[in-house]
């Protein structure tokens, strides 16, 4: 049995104090705060789905309320943005104005949707890597990312990406998610990341 607080490589740990955060008191397990998260996160993606309106997710706050919906029976913080350093993302106080000018910039590269900035696919994944690098949530940055990517790929009329088809929680899948992100930190090259999605 793998203990609660226990992650995977590169995954950001949640500490004591995130911990607390948890709203269901019979989850003492890894395993356990997996399903119940997949499941929150399932019924999450319906509501998602189902939302009218085309980009309504290249706004904060409904990056927030997404957020909330993925985790918010899991964890009493879901949905807010965090207000400590973790391993990876900005610096508590400059993430509101990073997404908005993630959103923004965004909804300038779609423009009137006739001539996109980049490929669509291209498009969607540097929103992807560029939320990642935000981490804008004490923990399911990564997840929160895919399903809000997933949900730009809808409104920008591409096929969904398969994000490799696999959990991405841990083995090779992981290791091909992680190094796709580093290639598109260190070099700007978003052809794995590309690739990655759509494996």
């Amino acid at each position: 049995m793998t203990k609660l607080g226990d992650h995977a490589p590169d995954a950001t740990p949640l500490d004591d104090e995130d911990l607390a955060g948890l709203r269901l008191s019979w989850v003492t397990t890894r395993d356990e705060l997996n399903q119940v998260e997949a499941d929150n996160i399932f019924q999450a993606r319906l509501w998602a789905f189902r939302r009218r309106g085309r980009f309504w997710c290249l706004e904060p706050n409904q990056l927030n309320l997404l957020h909330r919906r993925m985790l918010g029976e899991v964890w009493s913080w879901a949905g807010q943005q965090r207000r400590h350093e973790t391993n990876i993302g900005v610096e508590p106080y400059q993430i509101p104005v990073a997404l908005r000018d993630l959103c923004d910039d965004t909804r300038a590269q779609i423009g009137d949707g006739t001539k996109l900035a980049y490929q669509a696919e291209e498009l969607a994944v540097r929103f992807h890597h560029r939320l990642v690098l935000i981490h804008p949530y004490t923990n399911g940055n990564g997840r929160h990312s895919r399903l809000a990517t997933d949900l730009l790929v809808r409104d920008l009329g591409i096929d969904e990406f398969s994000w490799g088809t696999q959990d991405i929680s841990a083995g090779d899948t992981r290791q091909r998610y992680i190094a796709a992100l580093r290639a598109a930190d260190s070099r700007r090259d978003f052809t794995e990341l590309i690739d990655f999605a759509r494996s």
